[in-house]
Protein backbone atom coordinates (compact mmCIF):
# COMPACT_ATOMS: atom_id res chain seq x y z
CA UNK A 1 0.00 0.00 0.00
CA UNK A 2 0.81 3.55 -0.87
CA UNK A 3 0.54 6.95 -0.44
CA UNK A 4 1.33 8.84 -3.42
CA UNK A 5 0.49 12.66 -4.88
CA UNK A 6 1.42 15.70 -6.76
CA UNK A 7 1.42 13.97 -10.25
CA UNK A 8 -1.57 12.44 -12.68
CA UNK A 9 -1.51 8.90 -13.98
CA UNK A 10 -3.71 7.18 -15.78
CA UNK A 11 -4.63 3.49 -14.59
CA UNK A 12 -2.34 1.34 -16.99
CA UNK A 13 0.44 3.57 -16.26
CA UNK A 14 -0.03 2.94 -12.77
CA UNK A 15 -0.16 -0.84 -13.02
CA UNK A 16 2.86 -0.92 -15.37
CA UNK A 17 5.19 0.89 -12.33
CA UNK A 18 4.12 -1.56 -9.93
CA UNK A 19 4.24 -4.77 -12.18
CA UNK A 20 0.58 -6.12 -10.94
CA UNK A 21 -1.05 -9.08 -12.06
CA UNK A 22 -4.26 -8.42 -10.59
CA UNK A 23 -7.61 -6.39 -11.43
CA UNK A 24 -7.72 -2.53 -10.70
CA UNK A 25 -10.76 -0.65 -9.59
CA UNK A 26 -10.33 2.72 -9.82
CA UNK A 27 -12.22 5.57 -7.72
CA UNK A 28 -12.23 9.25 -8.18
CA UNK A 29 -13.10 10.43 -4.62
CA UNK A 30 -13.59 13.99 -5.83
CA UNK A 31 -16.23 12.41 -8.45
CA UNK A 32 -20.37 12.40 -6.67
CA UNK A 33 -21.54 9.71 -8.05
CA UNK A 34 -17.99 7.52 -6.29
CA UNK A 35 -18.47 9.12 -3.61
CA UNK A 36 -22.43 7.85 -3.12
CA UNK A 37 -20.58 4.25 -3.16
CA UNK A 38 -18.77 4.91 -0.08
CA UNK A 39 -21.64 6.03 1.81
CA UNK A 40 -20.98 2.96 3.85
CA UNK A 41 -17.82 1.91 2.57
CA UNK A 42 -17.06 -1.03 4.57
CA UNK A 43 -19.47 -3.28 2.69
CA UNK A 44 -18.80 -1.77 -0.87
CA UNK A 45 -14.55 -1.76 -0.40
CA UNK A 46 -15.30 -5.54 1.02
CA UNK A 47 -17.10 -6.18 -2.68
CA UNK A 48 -13.05 -6.62 -4.51
CA UNK A 49 -11.23 -9.07 -3.19
CA UNK A 50 -7.76 -9.98 -5.06
CA UNK A 51 -8.14 -6.15 -6.64
CA UNK A 52 -5.93 -3.30 -6.53
CA UNK A 53 -8.06 -0.70 -4.96
CA UNK A 54 -7.24 2.63 -6.21
CA UNK A 55 -8.79 5.64 -4.27
CA UNK A 56 -7.70 8.91 -6.08
CA UNK A 57 -7.64 12.46 -4.10
CA UNK A 58 -7.77 10.38 -0.41
CA UNK A 59 -7.77 13.96 1.26
CA UNK A 60 -11.35 14.59 0.26
CA UNK A 61 -12.40 11.64 2.68
CA UNK A 62 -9.33 11.55 5.67
CA UNK A 63 -12.07 9.53 7.67
CA UNK A 64 -11.62 6.41 5.70
CA UNK A 65 -8.23 5.51 7.40
CA UNK A 66 -9.05 3.68 10.29
CA UNK A 67 -11.33 1.20 7.94
CA UNK A 68 -8.93 0.72 6.07
CA UNK A 69 -6.46 -0.73 8.44
CA UNK A 70 -9.35 -3.38 9.14
CA UNK A 71 -9.65 -4.13 5.54
CA UNK A 72 -5.97 -4.64 5.18
CA UNK A 73 -5.47 -6.89 8.04
CA UNK A 74 -8.09 -9.00 6.77
CA UNK A 75 -6.75 -9.46 3.26
CA UNK A 76 -3.58 -9.68 4.68
CA UNK A 77 -5.03 -12.95 6.64
CA UNK A 78 -6.53 -14.26 3.79
CA UNK A 79 -3.38 -14.48 1.92
CA UNK A 80 -3.14 -11.20 0.11
CA UNK A 81 0.07 -9.56 1.87
CA UNK A 82 0.29 -6.44 -0.16
CA UNK A 83 -0.72 -4.18 -3.00
CA UNK A 84 -4.21 -3.74 -1.93
CA UNK A 85 -4.56 0.14 -2.01
CA UNK A 86 -3.14 2.98 -3.92
CA UNK A 87 -3.87 5.90 -2.33
CA UNK A 88 -3.40 9.30 -4.68
CA UNK A 89 -3.86 12.84 -3.16
CA UNK A 90 -2.26 15.96 -2.50
CA UNK A 91 -0.34 15.11 0.56
CA UNK A 92 -0.69 17.69 3.48
CA UNK A 93 0.56 17.55 6.16
CA UNK A 94 -2.75 16.31 8.39
CA UNK A 95 -3.23 13.71 5.76
CA UNK A 96 0.37 12.16 6.33
CA UNK A 97 -0.55 12.33 10.07
CA UNK A 98 -3.68 10.90 9.82
CA UNK A 99 -2.09 8.03 7.65
CA UNK A 100 1.10 7.51 9.68
CA UNK A 101 -1.33 6.97 13.01
CA UNK A 102 -4.13 4.91 11.18
CA UNK A 103 -1.77 2.72 9.27
CA UNK A 104 1.43 2.32 11.18
CA UNK A 105 3.27 -1.24 9.29
CA UNK A 106 0.78 -1.41 6.08
CA UNK A 107 1.71 1.76 3.96
CA UNK A 108 4.94 2.93 2.40
CA UNK A 109 5.01 6.40 1.24
CA UNK A 110 5.65 7.13 -2.32
CA UNK A 111 6.51 10.89 -3.91
CA UNK A 112 5.46 11.07 -7.48
CA UNK A 113 7.31 14.02 -8.83
CA UNK A 114 6.16 16.08 -11.86
CA UNK A 115 7.59 14.64 -15.11
CA UNK A 116 11.38 13.90 -14.88
CA UNK A 117 13.69 14.59 -17.65
CA UNK A 118 14.64 10.65 -17.73
CA UNK A 119 11.00 10.16 -18.36
CA UNK A 120 11.15 12.64 -21.74
CA UNK A 121 13.05 12.20 -25.29
CA UNK A 122 16.05 13.07 -25.93
CA UNK A 123 15.38 15.51 -28.31
CA UNK A 124 17.81 18.68 -27.93
CA UNK A 125 14.59 21.38 -27.38
CA UNK A 126 13.46 18.60 -24.56
CA UNK A 127 16.08 19.78 -21.56
CA UNK A 128 14.92 23.64 -22.63
CA UNK A 129 11.40 22.62 -23.18
CA UNK A 130 11.86 21.25 -19.33
CA UNK A 131 13.57 24.02 -17.71
CA UNK A 132 11.10 26.74 -19.18
CA UNK A 133 8.15 25.04 -18.71
CA UNK A 134 8.54 22.83 -15.70
CA UNK A 135 7.69 19.16 -15.24
CA UNK A 136 3.62 19.49 -14.55
CA UNK A 137 1.58 17.70 -17.38
CA UNK A 138 -0.16 20.39 -18.10
CA UNK A 139 1.76 22.95 -18.48
CA UNK A 140 4.83 20.82 -20.21
CA UNK A 141 2.43 19.08 -22.87
CA UNK A 142 0.80 22.21 -23.24
CA UNK A 143 0.39 22.90 -27.10
CA UNK A 144 2.10 26.77 -26.76
CA UNK A 145 3.63 28.77 -24.26
CA UNK A 146 1.18 30.95 -23.67
CA UNK A 147 -1.42 27.97 -22.47
CA UNK A 148 1.33 26.71 -20.72
CA UNK A 149 1.96 29.52 -18.43
CA UNK A 150 -1.54 30.34 -18.26
CA UNK A 151 -2.14 27.02 -16.68
CA UNK A 152 0.88 27.67 -13.96
CA UNK A 153 -0.74 30.49 -13.17
CA UNK A 154 -4.40 29.10 -12.57
CA UNK A 155 -2.14 26.54 -10.60
CA UNK A 156 -0.65 29.10 -8.39
CA UNK A 157 -4.22 30.98 -8.07
CA UNK A 158 -5.80 27.92 -6.60
CA UNK A 159 -3.31 27.46 -4.27
CA UNK A 160 -2.78 30.91 -2.77
CA UNK A 161 -6.66 31.56 -3.20
CA UNK A 162 -8.08 28.23 -2.19
CA UNK A 163 -5.59 25.50 -0.91
CA UNK A 164 -3.36 27.22 1.58
CA UNK A 165 -6.40 28.90 3.60
CA UNK A 166 -8.05 25.63 3.72
CA UNK A 167 -4.65 24.74 5.18
CA UNK A 168 -5.17 27.03 8.06
CA UNK A 169 -3.01 29.83 6.85
CA UNK A 170 -4.49 33.47 7.48
CA UNK A 171 -2.73 36.02 5.15
CA UNK A 172 -4.67 36.95 1.97
CA UNK A 173 -4.22 35.47 -1.10
CA UNK A 174 -2.54 39.02 -1.87
CA UNK A 175 -0.36 38.37 0.17
CA UNK A 176 0.15 34.73 -0.04
CA UNK A 177 1.02 35.43 -3.95
CA UNK A 178 3.25 38.26 -2.96
CA UNK A 179 5.51 35.81 -0.70
CA UNK A 180 5.72 33.03 -3.42
CA UNK A 181 6.68 35.61 -5.93
CA UNK A 182 9.51 36.91 -3.09
CA UNK A 183 10.38 33.47 -2.64
CA UNK A 184 11.15 32.61 -6.64
CA UNK A 185 13.74 35.76 -6.70
CA UNK A 186 15.37 33.93 -3.86
CA UNK A 187 15.98 31.21 -6.09
CA UNK A 188 19.10 29.56 -4.60
CA UNK A 189 19.86 32.10 -2.08
CA UNK A 190 20.46 31.29 1.67
CA UNK A 191 17.45 32.04 3.77
CA UNK A 192 16.85 35.20 5.72
CA UNK A 193 13.32 34.84 7.31
CA UNK A 194 13.90 38.37 8.95
CA UNK A 195 14.15 40.46 5.93
CA UNK A 196 11.56 38.71 4.27
CA UNK A 197 9.42 39.14 7.17
CA UNK A 198 9.38 42.84 6.94
CA UNK A 199 9.00 43.15 3.56
CA UNK A 200 5.94 41.18 4.01
CA UNK A 201 5.10 43.17 7.51
CA UNK A 202 5.43 39.31 8.89
CA UNK A 203 7.25 38.27 11.53
CA UNK A 204 9.52 35.62 10.86
CA UNK A 205 8.26 33.07 12.41
CA UNK A 206 5.43 33.59 10.48
CA UNK A 207 7.47 33.42 7.58
CA UNK A 208 9.01 29.82 8.66
CA UNK A 209 5.04 28.17 9.29
CA UNK A 210 4.51 29.32 5.50
CA UNK A 211 7.57 28.01 4.38
CA UNK A 212 7.38 24.76 6.16
CA UNK A 213 3.59 24.88 4.79
CA UNK A 214 5.11 25.39 0.90
CA UNK A 215 7.96 22.65 1.62
CA UNK A 216 5.73 20.22 3.44
CA UNK A 217 3.08 20.40 -0.23
CA UNK A 218 6.09 19.78 -2.25
CA UNK A 219 6.45 23.35 -3.94
CA UNK A 220 9.56 24.16 -2.58
CA UNK A 221 12.99 22.72 -1.16
CA UNK A 222 15.31 24.14 1.33
CA UNK A 223 18.80 22.38 0.91
CA UNK A 224 20.93 22.38 4.17
CA UNK A 225 23.94 23.52 4.69
CA UNK A 226 27.11 20.72 4.92
CA UNK A 227 27.31 20.34 8.85
CA UNK A 228 30.48 19.49 9.63
CA UNK A 229 33.71 21.34 11.89
CA UNK A 230 35.89 22.42 9.21
CA UNK A 231 37.35 24.65 10.88
CA UNK A 232 36.01 27.33 8.50
CA UNK A 233 33.39 30.16 8.89
CA UNK A 234 30.35 28.08 7.09
CA UNK A 235 27.13 29.44 6.13
CA UNK A 236 25.10 27.74 8.91
CA UNK A 237 21.67 29.06 6.43
CA UNK A 238 19.72 26.40 4.04
CA UNK A 239 19.48 27.72 0.61
CA UNK A 240 15.63 27.80 -0.91
CA UNK A 241 14.07 26.66 -4.31
CA UNK A 242 11.42 26.08 -5.79
CA UNK A 243 11.31 22.76 -6.96
CA UNK A 244 9.22 22.85 -10.48
CA UNK A 245 11.03 25.41 -12.32
CA UNK A 246 8.21 26.13 -14.64
CA UNK A 247 6.40 27.68 -11.20
CA UNK A 248 9.31 29.81 -10.74
CA UNK A 249 9.54 31.47 -13.95
CA UNK A 250 5.56 31.74 -13.45
CA UNK A 251 6.17 33.39 -10.33
CA UNK A 252 8.82 35.94 -11.81
CA UNK A 253 6.89 37.03 -14.49
CA UNK A 254 9.31 34.99 -17.69
CA UNK A 255 6.53 33.68 -20.47
CA UNK A 256 9.24 32.45 -23.23
CA UNK A 257 12.21 30.77 -22.73
CA UNK A 258 14.24 34.21 -24.17
CA UNK A 259 12.88 35.83 -21.27
CA UNK A 260 14.04 33.67 -18.64
CA UNK A 261 17.66 33.49 -20.75
CA UNK A 262 17.77 37.04 -20.95
CA UNK A 263 16.86 37.64 -16.81
CA UNK A 264 19.42 38.09 -13.47
CA UNK A 265 17.47 35.11 -12.29
CA UNK A 266 18.61 32.45 -15.41
CA UNK A 267 21.88 30.96 -13.17
CA UNK A 268 19.38 30.34 -10.25
CA UNK A 269 17.09 28.63 -12.52
CA UNK A 270 19.65 26.19 -14.05
CA UNK A 271 21.34 25.95 -10.61
CA UNK A 272 17.74 24.74 -9.06
CA UNK A 273 16.07 22.60 -11.89
CA UNK A 274 19.41 20.57 -12.01
CA UNK A 275 19.35 19.96 -8.51
CA UNK A 276 15.57 19.15 -8.41
CA UNK A 277 16.46 16.25 -11.43
CA UNK A 278 18.75 14.86 -9.46
CA UNK A 279 18.07 14.45 -6.42
CA UNK A 280 14.58 13.20 -7.35
CA UNK A 281 16.74 10.11 -8.68
CA UNK A 282 19.33 9.57 -5.51
CA UNK A 283 18.25 6.60 -3.16
CA UNK A 284 16.78 8.08 0.13
CA UNK A 285 19.69 7.64 2.00
CA UNK A 286 21.52 10.01 0.19
CA UNK A 287 22.39 13.10 2.13
CA UNK A 288 22.41 16.03 -0.16
CA UNK A 289 23.41 19.42 1.47
CA UNK A 290 25.32 22.74 -0.06
CA UNK A 291 28.78 24.16 1.09
CA UNK A 292 29.39 27.72 1.49
CA UNK A 293 31.79 29.90 3.53
CA UNK A 294 31.74 33.42 4.60
CA UNK A 295 35.00 34.01 2.49
CA UNK A 296 32.99 32.77 -0.80
CA UNK A 297 34.37 29.23 -1.52
CA UNK A 298 31.17 27.39 -2.10
CA UNK A 299 29.71 23.86 -4.01
CA UNK A 300 26.37 23.78 -5.22
CA UNK A 301 25.69 20.65 -3.93
CA UNK A 302 27.46 17.65 -1.86
CA UNK A 303 26.53 14.38 -1.67
CA UNK A 304 27.13 12.20 0.78
CA UNK A 305 26.24 8.15 0.11
CA UNK A 306 25.74 5.61 3.05
CA UNK A 307 29.25 3.96 1.89
CA UNK A 308 30.84 6.92 2.61
CA UNK A 309 31.40 8.35 -1.25
CA UNK A 310 31.48 12.06 -1.27
CA UNK A 311 30.43 13.86 -4.27
CA UNK A 312 30.74 17.84 -5.19
CA UNK A 313 28.50 19.34 -7.50
CA UNK A 314 28.96 22.48 -9.48
CA UNK A 315 26.02 23.64 -11.64
CA UNK A 316 27.26 25.95 -14.60
CA UNK A 317 24.94 27.08 -17.38
CA UNK A 318 28.09 27.38 -19.70
CA UNK A 319 29.47 24.59 -22.29
CA UNK A 320 32.68 25.78 -21.47
CA UNK A 321 33.42 25.00 -17.60
CA UNK A 322 36.43 25.88 -15.73
CA UNK A 323 37.61 24.78 -11.98
CA UNK A 324 37.41 27.59 -9.80
CA UNK A 325 39.68 28.19 -6.94
CA UNK A 326 36.83 28.25 -5.11
CA UNK A 327 35.77 25.22 -6.01
CA UNK A 328 39.20 23.34 -5.24
CA UNK A 329 39.70 24.72 -1.94
CA UNK A 330 36.29 23.32 -0.88
CA UNK A 331 36.52 20.02 -2.77
CA UNK A 332 39.71 19.66 -0.53
CA UNK A 333 38.20 20.79 2.86
CA UNK A 334 35.11 18.31 2.30
CA UNK A 335 37.58 15.64 1.18
CA UNK A 336 35.26 14.63 -1.33
CA UNK A 337 35.58 11.14 -3.46
CA UNK A 338 34.80 12.97 -6.56
CA UNK A 339 33.47 16.09 -8.32
CA UNK A 340 31.18 17.08 -11.53
CA UNK A 341 30.44 20.44 -13.27
CA UNK A 342 26.89 20.22 -14.28
CA UNK A 343 26.29 21.22 -17.78
CA UNK A 344 23.35 22.42 -20.19
CA UNK A 345 25.18 20.87 -23.32
CA UNK A 346 27.98 19.09 -24.73
CA UNK A 347 29.91 16.12 -23.94
CA UNK A 348 32.05 14.95 -21.06
CA UNK A 349 35.31 15.17 -20.51
CA UNK A 350 37.94 16.08 -17.00
CA UNK A 351 38.51 19.20 -15.94
CA UNK A 352 40.97 17.29 -13.39
CA UNK A 353 42.01 14.41 -11.42
CA UNK A 354 38.73 13.85 -10.10
CA UNK A 355 36.56 16.53 -11.68
CA UNK A 356 34.57 15.63 -15.03
CA UNK A 357 32.76 18.23 -16.62
CA UNK A 358 29.17 16.16 -18.15
CA UNK A 359 26.13 18.06 -19.32
CA UNK A 360 22.97 17.20 -16.98
CA UNK A 361 21.17 14.63 -19.31
CA UNK A 362 24.25 12.49 -19.54
CA UNK A 363 24.93 12.99 -15.74
CA UNK A 364 21.54 11.61 -14.76
CA UNK A 365 21.76 8.37 -16.43
CA UNK A 366 24.99 7.32 -14.11
CA UNK A 367 22.59 8.19 -11.48
CA UNK A 368 21.43 4.81 -9.65
CA UNK A 369 17.76 5.27 -9.39
CA UNK A 370 17.69 6.19 -13.44
CA UNK A 371 16.63 4.41 -16.41
CA UNK A 372 17.90 4.98 -19.94
CA UNK A 373 16.47 8.26 -21.55
CA UNK A 374 13.80 7.05 -23.97
CA UNK A 375 14.80 7.56 -27.62
CA UNK A 376 13.42 10.38 -29.94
Amino acid sequence: MALLGSRQVGKTTLARSLQLQKPIHYMDLERPSDLAKLEDPELYLSRFPGHLIILDEIQRLPTLFPLLRSLIDARRHAGEPNAQFLLLGSASRDLLQASSESLAGRISYLELPPFLLPELDRLPSTVERHWHRGGYPGSYLAPNDETSLQWRSDFLSTYTEAYLPQQGVQSSPQQLRRLCSMLAHQQGATLNLSRLGASLALDGKTVRHYIDLLEGLFLLRTLPPWGRNAGKRLVQSPKLYWRDSGLLHALAGLPTLEHVMGHPLCGHSWEGYCIEQILALLPTDTRASHYRTHAGAEVDLVLEAPSGEVTCIEIKRTVSPKLSPGFNESFRTIAATRGFIVTPSGGSFPLSEKVEAISLADFITRLPGASPMPAP
